[in-house]
């Protein structure tokens, strides 16, 4: 791979919201992408757990031209058949009943709050309360940054929304102490695996834990499932592997494989509070988004991409567990399938320009955790690749030498 990498111009006409890394992307391939000088990337980050396919999926490619070729939108006035199409498929994966399609995961998650509140509201409760989590991501409008567990992006935006008691992950008794005596909670709302947290999975008996008590005391169970979904741990979604079901469930990223959906999935208890009137969305399930998403759900199935994250994810893991067994400045590897983090004993934002100038694309996550969400087909000796690359600069931030 070229060390080189191109600079592009400044965009003085573009807000300054992010730090980005001087490179400008031209096309891709499957887990491969190259910048606008030619120099070849392996893709670890795929669009932040977004590009379920990967880049250029053929089929993928084939169906997302037909469909430009007949409609892109419409508005939600009328009906959108493949709706219905996407709808019954994430239905049938996730043993839910009905669903309501938007366009990213902010949207699904202050959605969801919206169906807690009104769950609320219809039970005769004026200030309903939801449970959220330390360290918890949902978002950055009002509501879900109001949820969101993080310090440093809540600043410069309060007064925050106080419809919130935050507890610390996978303590039952913490859970219970917070809430214990209070007729205003409606609704326990985490991340079966927290991503912009530090890629911190919930435990399987703990979130068993949580759906018991959520049907002993009426209240609505809520998983964010927009990062860890679709796949990306091996199952169709993360708290599956606890055996459970929510009452709600947001998803969006990998749902369509890069372009933008998201979509609240709710069961019986949660299907019917919302009803005409309450909420909709102008874009959200437009005939483009939602012939993404069938495809990119089609093709998972006949490419049998869940068994490869499960199995990539783990050999992937244990290879950086040997990689690192005796870096003292590596406190762990953790996560679930092809959803991965490797904490740091200190900040190493650096590492997402020198793994991108080593041809690496990275992203890190809560100051000191390297986040690796690649593509679902991913192969070993793309994995091979990843450790190749992440070793040595890893080492020299520890040492301090980068």
């Amino acid at each position: 791979m070229s060390s080189a990498a191109h600079v592009p111009p400044s965009s003085p006409h573009v807000m300054n919201t992010y730090g980005r890394v001087p490179i400008a992307l031209s096309h891709g391939q499957g887990c491969l992408v190259w910048d606008v000088d030619g120099k070849e990337y392996l893709d670890a980050l795929g669009g932040i757990a977004v590009n379920t396919l990967g880049h250029a999926h053929p089929a993928l490619v084939a169906a997302l031209r037909d469909q430009v070729g007949k409609l892109i939108h419409t508005s939600n006035y009328y009906h959108v058949p493949n709706q219905e199409v996407l709808a019954a498929k994430l239905v049938a994966l996730s043993g839910m009943t009905n669903v309501f399609f938007c366009n990213s995961g902010l949207e699904a998650n202050e959605g969801a709050l919206k169906m807690a509140r009104k769950f609320g509201h219809d039970k005769g409760i004026d200030k309903p309360k939801v449970v959220v989590y330390e360290r918890a991501f949902h978002g950055r409008s009002i509501a879900t940054l109001s949820a969101t567990g993080n310090p440093k992006i809540h600043a410069g935006f309060g007064p925050l929304i106080d419809d919130f008691i935050r507890v610390p992950l996978n303590n039952i008794d913490a859970l219970k102490a917070a809430t214990d005596g209070r007729d205003d909670v409606v609704a326990v709302f985490f991340e079966a695996i927290q991503g912009e947290g530090g890629v911190h999975p919930l435990d399987e008996a703990y979130m068993r834990d949580v759906r018991a008590l959520c049907d002993e005391r009426d209240w609505l169970l809520m998983i964010d499932e927009v990062q860890c979904g679709v796949g990306r741990t091996g199952k169709w979604f993360a708290h599956q592997w606890a055996g459970i079901t929510p009452d709600v469930m947001p998803l969006a990223k990998g749902l369509g494989s890069g372009v933008p959906i998201g979509a609240i999935v709710a069961g019986p208890k949660a299907a019917n509070i919302l009803q005409p009137g309450n909420h909709g969305s102008t874009f959200g399930g437009n005939p483009l988004a939602m012939r993404a998403g069938v495809e990119t759900l089609n093709i998972m199935q006949a490419d049998n991409l869940m068994a490869n994250a499960a199995e990539v994810g783990d050999y992937l893991q244990a290879q950086l567990r040997a990689a690192f067994a005796d870096q003292p400045g590596v406190v762990s590897v953790r996560g679930k399938g092809l959803m991965i983090g490797v904490e740091l004993n200190k900040p190493c934002g650096q590492l997402i320009g020198l793994a991108a100038h080593n041809g690496l694309l990275i992203s890190v996550t809560a100051d000191t955790v390297i986040r690796l969400v690649p593509p679902l087909i991913l192969t070993r000796a793309q994995a091979d690749q990843i450790v190749a690359i992440l070793k040595p600069l890893v080492n020299d931030v520890l040492a301090g030498n980068a």
